[in-house]
């Protein structure tokens, strides 16, 4: 039999290296995303990766361009040769001029996207030969009389420094038959695409195994962030799966994220939903008092539906005695001295107030007298008046009079609202009462920081996980001591 533990630990390693293989290919999708508009950034700086991975997005060298510079090439290895005075200096001049026409006229980088780069071509030969038009400036920088002025090192060295670059970036797309960029990284993605569908394959039948009331679509669904694994398009939406892998491997910790994503959730809904619920029940509040439910219920409780009674007893009753039995037998003892305190105060007080007792108060032993008459007099008042309530409470002729005492009180009540005709102004007064009080608390509700309200719920939580876990390890303790 296996063991439970070992299979836990073999699901976690299995779920971490498929996280790492989803990984890797996210980490392939973003790096063939980001290819092209980063592209001059891998060539200049990592040359090898664009000679790889540029056969994959259908880049190759603009003939255009590439024709340019190879032009430029020939012209300095023929000044080297000749010198640049020389008639084969000069006919490779007017073939630059021509081709800086026609690269100007034509522009070869705007299938690659970088019309812009051809702008700053243009800016920058215009300023340096202090022309407004660029053509015009070429025509002159592609001359005999304007290197030998200048000095053809210095401005050769302008021309590789400053323009080369610009025109050596630009590259030609090849265009499939879909009329779309030709791109071959699917090539690279199939064997993941291929792993990732077996991996869902497999789990949908092991749900459906396990959980023989699954369909096939719920089976399909229990795991519905895989299938952007398996989509050839829109590959960015992968980053999901991949965090939520990640997460359940174990690599990364999200509970953080999980936890401000649920309160931002719960800060847009909870607003709407706490208004809803409030004013839905004063709404049936208010209804239940015009259509007189409540003043019939009060006044005329036998006129009401059958109340529904499970367990044959009058919980209200119940609690009242017990509240009752809890005051006069446990909580009046412990406070006797006290109330003893005060009403010995009170007849202290009375006896001040007498006519000539300040008088009789200078006799001796009047004052002893005085206090002793005080003790004894509240003392007797306090236990007699404590005797009488408890037996009160324990007298069941006592409680039958007590009963009576309330329902006539409570008969009495009604037949005289009734007599006074203001049934229907406190109902009317409820009513508003009830709609005051339902705007107000709405637009409290809507100034509320609902932020705070959940934060505080959320260290309700902590602190009740947290003496869950001290009351768990205190009875662990407790037993270990006992063994």
């Amino acid at each position: 039999m296996i063991n439970p533990q070992t299979s836990k630990r073999r699901n976690l390693w299995f779920e971490r290296l498929m996280a790492v293989v989803a990984s890797v290919n996210l980490g392939l999708v973003v790096f063939d995303l980001s290819y092209v508009p980063w592209r001059d950034f891998y060539w200049r700086r990592l040359p090898q990766i664009t000679q790889i991975y540029d056969d994959i997005k259908g880049i190759e060298p603009n003939r255009d361009t590439t024709q340019y510079l190879a032009a430029v090439a020939a012209l300095e290895e023929q000044v080297s040769q000749t010198g640049l005075n020389s008639p084969q200096v000069k006919t490779q001049l007017e073939e630059l001029n021509r081709l800086s026409t026609e690269m100007i006229n034509s522009n070869p980088f705007a299938v690659a996207g970088k019309t812009g780069t051809l702008e700053k071509i243009k800016n920058r030969m215009r300023d340096h030969l202090k022309q407004e038009s660029a053509k015009r400036a070429f025509a002159i920088f592609w001359s005999q009389e304007y290197l030998s002025k200048n000095g053809w090192k210095q401005e050769i060295n302008f021309f590789n420094q400053q323009i080369q670059p610009l025109i050596a970036i630009n590259y030609h797309r090849q265009i499939g038959e879909n009329g779309e960029f030709l791109d071959k990284f699917w090539l690279i993605d199939l064997p993941f695409v291929c792993l990732f569908a077996l991996e869902f394959l497999g789990r949908t039948v092991y749900l459906k195994r396990r959980y023989r009331n699954l369909s096939w679509l719920e089976a399909v669904l229990w795991r519905w962030y895989d299938l952007f694994l398996l989509i050839p398009y829109w590959r960015w939406l992968r980053v999901l799966p991949v965090v939520i892998r990640l997460d359940k491997a174990q690599i990364l910790d999200l509970s953080v994220i999980r936890k401000q994503i649920h309160q931002g959730i719960v800060a847009n809904f909870a607003e709407e939903i706490t208004e809803i619920v409030v004013v839905r029940v004063i709404n049936q509040i208010q209804g239940s008092i015009q259509r007189g439910e409540i003043t019939r219920w009060l006044l005329q409780p036998e006129n009401v539906r059958p109340y529904i009674d499970i367990n044959n007893v009058n919980e209200v009753e119940a609690i009242a005695n017990l509240l009752l039995q809890t005051v006069f037998h446990q909580v009046l003892p412990k406070i006797q001295p006290e109330i003893i305190a005060i009403l010995r105060h009170n007849i202290n007080t009375a006896f001040q107030q007498v006519p000539g007792y300040r008088n009789l108060h200078m006799l001796p032993g009047i004052s002893q007298a005085q206090t002793q008459i005080s003790d004894q007099l509240a003392t007797q008042i306090i236990t007699n008046l404590y005797k009488a309530v408890v037996s009160a409470t324990n007298d069941p002729v006592a409680n039958q009079l007590s009963r009576q005492l309330i329902d006539k009180l409570s008969s009495t009540l009604s037949s005289e609202i009734q007599k006074q005709h203001v049934l229907g102004e406190i109902q009317s007064l409820l009513s508003d009462f009830l709609e005051e009080v339902k705007i107000n608390y709405i637009q409290r509700l809507s100034q509320e920081d609902i932020d705070q309200i959940i934060e505080q719920t959320r260290q309700m939580r902590t602190q009740g996980s947290m003496k869950t876990v001290v009351n768990n390890s205190t009875s662990l303790m407790s037993k270990g001591n006992r063994a």
